[in-house]
């Protein structure tokens, strides 16, 4: 890639998602025209290029910090305050670029000034197709918490989809987001097939496989995320390997309320944990799992691949973009207990294939496919579909 040819990338959206590290990798090429987030600035990003919504993100300090539990109240106000970070956002002064980036749902604004820059629109879709996204979770919450509905509102939904309809590029972090695309419509020519990277720096192989079998799964503890099936699954596992232990990292969220009070006790739980000791957990546990029933992808498969461990976990998640099912770990069914199970006992009886997974994921996992890494195959992209745009 030429440094005369290299896109200029504006990001955007409230919150943060993954763009800091995006963000931090276009920066390392030069690339980086400018990142416009809520979130501090935690991949060290000159000053200059780094723009934090400070109205925003001081209208949610209470809800982030004073409430009790915080996951229980963020939801409402996230969407609540979206003026604050809309109305922010018109009036900041844009640097030159060809290329807006912006997380989907976020994207609506920059993409008006990307019109007006003749520049390249990317959604970035960290989760599936909304008319997908919404049709997963609404599932669960009818199934396992009777009455509850998806907290997105509609008019996010409906913004997603207009943002879809507009873009150039339509960024998919897996294969199961890249196929519920193009069930909705979305054209194949726009999307654009590139998994999360991680940071191989933080997350290193685990040196032995821990003699009594700990089972980790991170992410916030919800229906989305198949908890109620993880948890059936491994009541069957402790009926054949009675000190098994599971380790759930994460928050639980207003859909699990109903769930919550059968599972107590029954694992080991940590709100949450800094990276750093996450990626000191990672490497005392014998397989990561994950049966999500929808995800975009989840960044914590990159990081238990990068610390050697094998996965358990559904096409939903996104895992069939780095994971063969039988080499890297197991693809299982998330709403099939029984299946999960099998794969838990599987992995914590056979140290041998337990090994060599592992192994397996990591070579897949980490290799190449640091921030670094994804930033340069994004530029690339770009690079590519600017060029196609040249008279």
């Amino acid at each position: 890639m030429t440094i005369e040819k290299l896109p200029q990338v504006v990001l955007a959206t409230c919150g943060s998602w993954h763009l800091r590290q995006t963000a931090r990798a276009f920066q390392d090429r030069g690339a980086l025209a400018g990142l416009w987030v809520a979130d501090k600035n935690s991949t060290g990003l000159p000053p200059d290029k780094y723009h934090r919504c400070w109205p925003y993100q001081l209208a949610m300090q209470p809800f982030y910090y004073l409430m009790t539990p915080p996951s229980w109240w963020v939801e409402k106000p996230f969407y609540a305050l979206f003026p604050l970070w809309r109305g922010w956002l018109k009036r900041q002064t844009w640097p030159e670029c060809n290329v807006v980036q912006a997380i989907m749902g976020f994207a609506t604004e920059p993409f008006d000034r990307a019109d007006r820059m003749g520049a390249l629109k990317v959604v970035d879709a960290s989760n599936s197709h909304p008319t997908s996204y919404y049709g997963y979770m609404q599932r669960e919450c009818d199934l396992w918490c009777p009455g509850e509905k998806v907290p997105i509102p509609q008019w996010m939904f409906a913004r997603m989809n207009r943002e879809l309809e507009r873009a150039d590029l339509v960024l998919c972090p897996s294969t199961f987001v890249r196929d519920t695309m193009l069930a909705n419509g979305i054209p194949e020519e726009k999307c654009f097939l590139n998994p999360f990277g991680v940071d191989t720096s933080l997350f290193i192989p685990r040196k032995t496989i821990p003699q009594k079998p700990r089972f980790i799964c991170v992410g916030m503890i919800l229906l989305r995320k198949g908890h109620q099936y993880l948890f059936r699954a491994f009541e069957q596992v402790k009926r054949v390997i009675p000190d098994a232990e599971l380790i759930c990292v994460g928050n639980c969220r207003p859909d699990f309320r109903l769930e919550r009070p059968r599972w107590k006790g029954t694992f080991t739980h940590y709100s949450k944990l800094p990276h750093r000791e996450l990626a000191s957990l990672l490497t005392e546990c014998t397989a990561f799992v994950l049966p999500s029933v929808e995800e975009g992808f989840a960044l914590v498969l990159s990081e238990a691949m990068a610390a050697g461990l094998p996965i358990i976990a559904s096409y939903e998640s996104g895992a069939t973009t780095v994971i063969r099912d039988g080499i890297e770990g197991f693809i299982i069914h998330p709403r099939e207990p029984g299946q999960i199970a099998e794969a838990m006992i599987r992995l914590a009886q056979d140290r041998v294939l337990n090994q060599r997974m592992g192994e397996a994921a990591r070579l897949k996992g980490a290799e190449r496919n640091t921030w670094q890494d994804y930033g340069d195959r994004l530029l690339a992209e770009y690079e590519r579909r600017l060029s196609a745009r040249q008279p």
